[in-house]
């Protein structure tokens, strides 16, 4: 039986992430407030923006940005694209 959680993102009961998905504070809460389908599909939106937008983890405005951009899209607000994407269902 797996375990479900509120999501931020979605507004229902959703399957649980097993484990914090960031180190910390940050981690615990969002394992908290966010399903698995939600991290899932961030974690692909992140992987357009560092790879479009040549993001270098090392530099810290490009991770500050990552989580401005992480923030915005569990909360469902707009958040930038990456250039040229274009969804499979296109």
């Amino acid at each position: 039986m797996s375990q479900t959680v509120f999501c931020r993102k979605y507004q229902q009961e959703l399957d649980a992430l097993p484990f914090p998905p960031l180190p910390g504070k940050k981690g615990q809460e969002i394992q908290a407030t966010v399903s698995q389908k939600a991290w899932q599909e961030w974690q692909a939106l992140q992987t357009r923006l560092i790879n479009e937008k040549h993001l270098n983890m090392l530099d810290p405005a490009a991770r500050e940005y990552l989580m401005e951009q992480m923030e915005r899209f569990l909360d469902n607000q707009e958040t930038d694209q990456a250039e040229g994407y274009v969804p499979r269902d296109q």
